[in-house]
């Protein structure tokens, strides 16, 4: 990573935002991949690369310390709240690190700033059902809905060399509409990289200075489905929109340096990741969706776009598809639970991996070892606790509310909790108190 200071936010943090910076990398330092990106000042991360690494037992010290001044040096409250939740998820994995770790449930309400939920599987049952009733059957007698799924998909592959004209187009189709929506900072940029091989689809990684490198793996990003939900959720309105404007607000306007690193396994990564799949359904909405679809059939040079009616057909279907998969999101976090917590067996929770994931059995074993890895066994809860928070606090408002609050997820430090307090409130309020 360059740490040029042509690279970096100009001014100094203050000695909060220092020591929270340095106690940030320190952590990163003993858990390689936590940092997912920084782009602060030069010299806490050269000062880290120089030092041997801390023990973790003081790192849980020092972000206690750093804690118990929160009260006499930071007089901005919602600061206060984020920095505060921020330290309680940094003492939780020093104390896994050290050899004491947490019950899982309570590890995962220090880590994300709220009381965790399991998903029940009805919501999974529902959602299978609807698979069957939306794929088409073929004729093997022992055919799974997940080779129905297979098949279904194998019909709208685009060839490596027409993606980047896709890619293109729908990126800036969806940036278009957020910044019409909630406004882009002025000089946010984004590349694309195409590659090949890798478990992974799409890696985003944020270099500072309001730019984004988005590395696609054209194996795995290679469907009308695939560019809208990469296109979303990594670009515009998800991640690098909000990237970018903490950069901007918090970093650049604020002074708040604390936000030029991104830790994963915080309450801050949980909204960030609400934030791209609430993101998500208000930029591609399913209204919107089938004609962005129809669009990259014709981009994307598929057969079915000669049908003009074949096609429409599919991309309707292909939306209801998309919904029903997306409320399988929760089935890993359920496994990390029943493994982590319930006292399931690895066999078990493989078997419930196999059972609810609509995907070959390569998949449920490539879950499972998330689930047991000391990063991703937290990290696997995110995406459906987080979008749980977001998408019940948005449904409790008008358009206009919704916007508006989208835009403050966008620009401020807001933690899970005093969204949570927010959405209580709301429904006080509804309720005539």
């Amino acid at each position: 990573m360059d740490l040029s200071n042509e690279h970096r936010p100009a001014g100094t943090p203050d000695p909060i935002a220092r020591d929270y910076l340095l106690l940030a990398l320190r952590l990163g330092k003993l858990m390689p991949g936590l940092v997912d990106a920084y782009f602060g000042p030069p010299e806490p991360k050269l000062q880290v690369q120089a030092e041997p690494p801390f023990p973790a037992a003081k790192l849980r010290e020092d972000a206690s310390a750093l804690e118990a001044r929160l009260d006499l040096e930071v007089p901005e409250e919602d600061r206060r709240r984020w920095l505060h939740a921020q330290l309680v998820a940094i003492q939780a994995q020093a104390l896994m690190l050290a050899g004491d770790p947490l019950p899982y449930p309570d590890y995962i309400a220090c880590l994300f700033d709220l009381v965790p939920e399991m998903t029940p599987e009805s919501v999974f049952d529902s959602a299978a059902d609807d698979l069957v009733r939306l794929l088409p059957s073929g004729e093997r007698r022992a055919e799974t809905v997940a080779d129905r799924l297979a098949t279904w998909n194998a019909r709208f592959i685009i060839a490596p060399d027409k993606l980047p004209a896709a890619v293109d187009w729908i990126v800036g189709r969806v940036r278009e509409k957020a910044d019409r929506l909630v406004g882009l900072p002025p000089g946010e940029s984004i590349d694309f990289e195409y590659v090949s091989g890798g478990p992974w689809g799409a890696f985003s990684k944020y270099e500072g200075r309001l730019h984004t490198l988005v590395e696609i793996n054209t194996e795995q990003i290679c469907r009308p489905a695939d560019l809208v939900h990469m296109a979303a959720l990594d670009c515009y309105p998800g991640r690098h929109t909000e990237h970018a404007w903490k950069e901007r607000r918090l970093v650049g306007d604020l002074g708040r340096f604390e936000a030029s690193v991104s830790l994963l396994n915080t309450p801050a990564v949980l909204v960030r990741e609400g934030i791209a799949s609430v993101g998500e359904r208000m930029i591609a909405s399913d209204g919107v969706m089938p004609g962005m679809l129809l669009e990259l059939y014709e981009r994307g040079g598929l057969a079915i776009a000669s049908d003009p009616a074949a096609a429409r057909e599919a991309a309707d279907k292909q939306v209801r598809i998309e919904r029903a998969l997306g409320s399988l999101r929760a089935v890993v976090a359920n496994a990390a639970f029943l493994l982590h917590s319930h006292g399931a067996t690895r066999d078990d929770v493989l078997a419930y991996l196999r059972r609810y994931l609509v995907a070959g059995p390569d998949r449920a074993e490539k879950q499972l070892a998330l689930i047991e890895d000391p990063i991703s066994r937290a990290e696997v809860v995110v995406a459906s606790e987080g979008e749980r928070l977001l998408r019940r606090w948005f449904d409790l408002g008008s358009v206009g509310e919704q916007v508006g609050r989208f835009g403050r997820l966008l620009r401020e430090e807001l933690t899970p909790r005093s969204i949570a307090e927010d959405l209580a409130s709301i429904d006080l309020i509804r309720d005539g108190w």
